[in-house]
């Protein structure tokens, strides 16, 4: 299979099992870059659609989630 092909296809976001925080730390990264990459593709081939827009609320709710646990461990 051609790696053009793959490119072209809009990345995959699997939805967590569980809520934010019951993720660990490597389901949180993961999920991270999968809303990364997704959101990355809609901007450089549909830049200003709606779906970019609720897979960033997505990433925002995971930043949040990450920092609240960087905080915990530097405390």
């Amino acid at each position: 299979m051609s790696t053009t092909v793959a490119s072209e296809q809009e990345p995959h976001v699997d939805q967590p099992k569980h809520p934010l925080h019951a993720l660990t730390t490597f389901e949180l990264r993961d999920y991270r870059r999968q809303l990364e990459s997704a959101i990355a593709f809609l901007e450089a081939k549909n830049p200003g659609l709606g779906k970019r827009d609720a897979l960033q609320a997505k990433l925002d709710d995971v930043l949040a989630e990450e920092e609240s646990r960087r905080r915990l461990a530097d405390a």
